[in-house]
């Protein structure tokens, strides 16, 4: 983060990756508010599916409603970022209440995803991509 902000007592953190996004989830009681990058969740993630990927663990716990959510996401793509959100709230909510663990862990919740883009080779127009091979 670029400016230091105050931790306050009653926040919780969470850091989540996929590919290359990174999201910093900071949970906090309220009536179920949440904020990615400062504009509200439905503007940031416009299609249904990512929405309910990232948030799968709230919906999961019942705890959609009881607590607000600030979240700062950078890097990658849509679908990257929803799944850096997900690892994130899911890591803050053990912090809220270490009780939740068995039922993130049984969703997978918690492991971070490791598949990463594989790099594009000299030689060849992609990563497995082979130019046509002419006998003659």
């Amino acid at each position: 983060m670029a400016k230091a902000e105050k931790v306050q007592k009653n926040e919780f953190l969470g850091t989540g990756r996929r590919k290359t996004a990174i999201a910093r989830v900071r949970l906090a009681s309220g009536n179920g508010k949440i904020t990615v990058n400062g504009r509200p969740f439905e503007n940031y993630f416009p299609v249904d599916t990512l929405r309910a990927t990232a948030s799968q663990p709230l919906t999961l716990t019942g705890t959609a409603e009881k607590l607000d959510a600030r979240i700062s996401v950078t890097g990658g793509g849509p679908n990257g970022q929803a799944g850096a959100v997900r690892h994130g709230i899911s890591r803050a909510l053990l912090k809220f209440d270490a009780n939740l663990r068995p039922q993130l862990k049984a969703e997978g919740f918690l492991t971070r995803d490791p598949r990463e883009r594989e790099r594009k080779k000299y030689g060849q127009p992609g990563a497995r991509k082979r130019f046509q091979f002419s006998k003659r």
